[in-house]
C-alpha cells in the first residue's frame, strides 16, 4: 500500500534545531566520536545489479548495518552515542569545563559516569547499543523489555553488565514503564522515541543514524535518486531524510518510509495528518519494528521531507530476506533480520506495481538506496525464517558477534 505525502508541511525546511540535529556537522562530529571506539569501521556499501535489473531498476545500493561495531544493527549507533554525550555533558557540569570524547576513559570522567545510571525501553537492539554505550563509559544501565523479546536478545543484551527488567504488555508498555522506573529512581532515560518535554536525547539517538548516510554519500559515485527507509517509531526515517536533505539540498532523493503493515504507526500518522496511536493486532514477524506511537520528533521531520509512505507483509519481510540470503546472478549473499529488509521489500513492491512506479518516477535510470538495518540479531529466529542450521547462520554472520 502506497500513500503520497500530502502533508501542509511538505517541502517546508526543517525546524532549525532538527536541522542542527542532523546536519553536516552533526554527523562529522558523530563520525569523530566513532573513530574513538577500538571496533570502528566503516560499513560495507553493497551493489545489487542482478536485482535491480530484475526489477528494471537502474542500481541498488544496500548499506549493510550488519556489521556495525559489533552489535549487527544500525542501532549501535544511536543508544551508545547518545550515552557518551550525556556522560561527557555530566562530566563537564561536575568538572566545571568541555570535556572531549578524547577523555571518555580519563579517571575524572569514569568517577563521574560510575554515578550515572542509563535507562531505556527496547525491542532488543538499542538496548544493547544503550547497554554497551554504558559499559564503555563506566555508568550503569537499566534495560526494560517488554513480553514479545525474545529470551535470546534479553541475553544479548544482558552480556554487557545491565539491569534487565521484564514488563508486561508491547514495547509502548515498556516505554512509559522505563520512564515512570526512571523518574522515581533518578536515571537518565535514553529512548529512541520522544514526547512532549522529552526531545533532546532522542535527537541524540537520531544524530548518531547520520553516520550512515554521510558513509553511504561518500561511497556512491553519484547520489541516489530513491531511498527506501523502514520505520519504527521513525528514527532511523527522520534521520536518513533530514541528513539526506541539508547534505544534498535541491538534489535530494525522493525519499520512501516503509512501515509494517500491522503496527504502521507512521504511515497511519500520514493518512491522519498528526501522530496517532494504531490498535494493538496480531505480532509482526519485524519485531524491532513492531511501535504502535511514533516519534514526535520524527514525524516533524518526515512531515517534511518524506515524498511517500508504504506498508509491507509479514511475508515480504520474510521473502527479502530469502531473496537477500539466497541471491540471483552475483549478487552478494546478505544476512537480513526479520527488519532488516524491510525499505527492500518496499522497493520490491513499489517496481513491481506500475501506479507506484509512475508516481515515485521509478525506471532503468533509478539509482535506489537502502539500509539493511540489522543482520542477525537473533540468529535461531532467522535460522527458521531462512531455513538454515544455526550453525550455517553463525558462520555466515561472523562479524556480527562482538
Amino acid at each position: 500500500m502506497f500513500l503520497p505525502n500530502r502533508h501542509p508541511d511538505h517541502g517546508r525546511p526543517l525546524d532549525p534545531v532538527d536541522a542542527q540535529t542532523l546536519g553536516v556537522a552533526a554527523a562529522a562530529e558523530v563520525e569523530r566520536h566513532l573513530s574513538h571506539r577500538d571496533n570502528h569501521a566503516e560499513t560495507p556499501l553493497r551493489a545489487l545489479p542482478a536485482m535491480a535489473g530484475a526489477l528494471g531498476l537502474g542500481a541498488i545500493h544496500l548499506k549493510d548495518e550488519g556489521f556495525r561495531l559489533g552489535l549487527g544493527s544500525f542501532k549501535a549507533l544511536g543508544g551508545a552515542y547518545a550515552v557518551f554525550q550525556l556522560v561527557l555533558e555530566e562530566a563537564g557540569r561536575q568538572l566545571g569545563r568541555p570535556v572531549d570524547i578524547a577523555e571518555l576513559n580519563s579517571p575524572e570522567v569514569r568517577a563521574v559516569a560510575a554515578g550515572m545510571t542509563v535507562a531505556c525501553a527496547t525491542d532488543g537492539n538499542h538496548g544493547r547499543s544503550v547497554a554497551q554505550g554504558a559499559q564503555l563509559a563506566g555508568a550503569k544501565a537499566a534495560i526494560f523489555v517488554h513480553a514479545r523479546v525474545s529470551d535470546e536478545r534479553v541475553a544479548a543484551i544482558a552480556r554487557f553488565g545491565a539491569r534487565m527488567i521484564r514488563v508486561e504488555g508491547t514495547y509502548d508498555d515498556s516505554v512509559a514503564e522505563a520512564a515512570r522506573v526512571a523518574e522515581t529512581e533518578g536515571w537518565t532515560v535514553v529512548s529512541d522515541t520522544s514526547w512532549p518535554g522529552y526531545e533532546r536525547i532522542p535527537g541524540l539517538v537520531m544524530q548518531g543514524y547520520t553516520v550512515i548516510i554521510r558513509e553511504a554519500l561518500r561511497a556512491l559515485r553519484e547520489p541516489p535518486s530513491h531511498v527506501f527507509v523502514q520505520a519504527g517509531v521513525g528514527g532511523i526515517a527522520a534521520a536518513a531524510a533530514g541528513h539526506l536533505a541539508l547534505a544534498l539540498g535541491e538534489r535530494r532523493p525522493r525519499f520512501v518510509v516503509v512501515d509494517p503493515a500491522r503496527a504502521a504507526c507512521i504511515f497511519e500518522t500520514a493518512k491522519a495528518g498528526h501522530p496517532v496511536k494504531v490498535a494493538h493486532g496480531e505480532p509482526t514477524v519485524m519485531a524491532m519494528l513492531e511501535c504502535y506511537e511514533p516519534s514526535p520528533v520524527a514525524w516533524r521531520v518526515l512531515a517534511r521531507l518524506a515524498d511517500g509512505f508504504m506498508t509491507v507483509e509479514d511475508e515480504e519481510a520474510v521473502a527479502v530476506m530469502n531473496r537477500l540470503a539466497r541471491p540471483a546472478g552475483e549478487d552478494p549473499a546478505i544476512v537480513s533480520g526479520e527488519s532488516g529488509g524491510v525499505g527492500l521489500a518496499g522497493v520490491i513492491q513499489a517496481a513491481g506495481d506500475p501506479a507506484i512506479r509512475e508516481q515515485l518516477g521509478l525506471d532503468a535510470t533509478s539509482r535506489i538506496l537502502v539500509i539493511n538495518t540489522e543482520g542477525a540479531t537473533d540468529p535461531a529466529r532467522y535460522a527458521e525464517l531462512v531455513g538454515m542450521t544455526p550453525q550455517q547462520v553463525v558462520s555466515r554472520a561472523e562479524p556480527v558477534r562482538a
